[in-house]
């Protein structure tokens, strides 16, 4: 990321506005997204109930004949759908100049929620993302700004949009900065934090306040649970590799087959989630949040949590490899989280004096997949910091989340979201190369690119640093 010093701006009476447009999309975002989270409690309520049972013939039949609905409408009405909505706004920002059609944001709004309602596992921050940054770049277009910050304004609206999923607003905001823009600024920044703040604010007057999750997570830090916290690092890390290669693989095999093919492979996923389901795993269907809550309170055995860790990460290969609309926030962070667990459970198991609770296992595997997986490790610090509500956890997420994103990077060289960018044929800058491209100039404090940012980049307008789209300054 790259941290620079205030130079002079433009016009800088759109200051001000740039502000109260972000303060606008944000409640405007918060408005959609908290009606997309109800459309996705609706519409699976609607389709399998309020209760998932294995051995049901719903959970075999509602996934598959969804999934045609869904083909259809990606195929003919929607087909940005299919895509990534951090890339989309990414293409944005750098190839089309924050544009971000309406029409992109309904399609997702629409598909994911029955994707997601129908049992594929998917999560809802994704989606949501998609829908705010398509709110503030529609602002940004009819609200009076010039062209590079009329460009911030994509970006500002996937902040409130993720965080009006995420219940997060921090946690929102440094994911924009890690994976999106790969700078900040005084103003980009205080853009996105008041959009993040104005989003949260919409969605707890329309759903009400409180941490997406409510987990007993006592900490200790003695030297043997260290070296737990350690362990589900680095098993966080080997187990995102193993996440991110059998993702692209089996995309890249399904995007090679005949295009007709593509009515079909929602609904095969959703068959063979939805069978997952049916045998006796229904946990690994839908977003899973819930699933995290029956961990936190031991309701399953170490071994059983990472059977589903592994089943889950199977269901959710399905349906991203397939290109059902929805997200892979949710479902890295339930693989986490059952990841961790598991491990908390066998180390107490070999070690009678570990001192590890369940949901401090938990939420520690949460940050550890998430850093590895999605390679944002400050986000996935103060994520289960937000989305716990307990601070404390901060140190041990601290320890995995670094030690999974070294192990990850060590490992799997490419980016997962630049991975499915080449993949759409999108020549995106990756933001890790940004950071890691990055190197710090003794005597003035200032992070500076070493010239090794680009190296694995071609020419062209979508290698763009970030402050070129008006980012990484102040807005001039």
């Amino acid at each position: 990321m790259n941290i620079r010093p205030d130079v002079p701006r433009p016009a800088r009476g759109e200051d001000g506005l740039l502000l109260a447009l972000a303060v606008i999309a944000g409640g405007f975002a918060g408005v959609a997204v908290a009606g997309f989270r109800l459309a996705i409690d609706w519409s699976s309520r609607l389709l399998l109930g309020a209760h998932l049972r294995p051995h049901s013939l719903s959970l075999l039949i509602v996934p598959c004949l969804t999934g045609l609905v869904i083909a259809g409408l990606t195929m003919h009405l929607f087909p940005a759908s299919r895509r990534s909505g951090v890339n989309q706004t990414k293409a944005a920002l750098y190839l089309h100049g924050g544009y971000l059609s309406l029409r992109s944001a309904v399609g997702k709004f629409v598909t994911a929620a029955l994707a997601i309602g129908s049992g594929q596992s998917l999560g809802p921050e994704d989606p949501a993302l998609h829908i705010g940054a398509a709110i503030g770049s529609w602002l940004g277009r009819h609200g009076g700004l010039g062209g590079e910050r009329r460009g911030l304004m994509a970006p500002v609206g996937a902040a409130a949009g993720l965080a009006a999923a995420f219940g997060a607003p921090v946690s929102a905001v440094l994911f924009v900065i890690e994976e999106i823009t790969g700078g900040w600024s005084a103003l980009s920044l205080g853009a996105a934090m008041l959009a993040a703040a104005a989003s949260i604010a919409t969605t707890h007057a329309l759903l009400g306040p409180g941490p997406l999750l409510h987990l007993d997570a006592p900490v200790v830090l003695g030297p043997e649970e260290l070296a737990a916290y350690a362990g589900i690092g680095v098993a966080g890390g080997l187990l995102s590799v193993l996440f991110a290669r059998l993702l692209a693989w089996l995309r890249r095999s399904l995007q090679a087959l005949p295009r007709p093919t593509r009515y079909l492979q929602p609904a095969l996923a959703g068959l063979l989630i939805g069978g997952i389901g049916y045998l006796g795993a229904p946990q690994v269907m839908g977003a899973g949040y819930g699933v995290i809550d029956q961990v936190a309170q031991g309701g399953f055995l170490w071994e059983m949590l990472g059977l589903l860790a592994l089943l889950k990460l199977l269901a959710t290969t399905l349906s991203l490899g397939s290109g059902t609309p929805g997200g892979m926030f949710a479902p890295t962070l339930v693989i986490g989280a059952l990841l961790g667990a598991s491990f908390g459970g066998a180390g107490r198991a070999l070690l009678p004096s570990l001192d590890l609770a369940s949901g401090t296992a938990a939420l520690i595997g949460m940050s550890a997949l998430f850093a590895g997986f999605l390679r944002a490790p400050i986000t996935a610090i103060f994520m289960v910091v937000e989305v716990s509500g307990d601070y404390p956890v901060a140190v041990p997420a601290m320890i995995a989340a670094t030690l999974a994103y070294l192990v990850s990077r060590r490992l799997q060289r490419e980016p997962i979201f630049d991975l499915l960018a080449r993949q759409d044929g999108l020549v995106l800058p990756s933001m890790e190369s940004e950071r890691e491209g990055a190197r710090f100039r003794a005597g003035d404090g200032m992070l500076a690119p070493s010239g090794r940012s680009h190296d694995r980049m071609p020419a062209g307008p979508a290698t763009q640093s970030a402050p070129a789209a008006g980012w990484g300054e102040d807005g001039g």
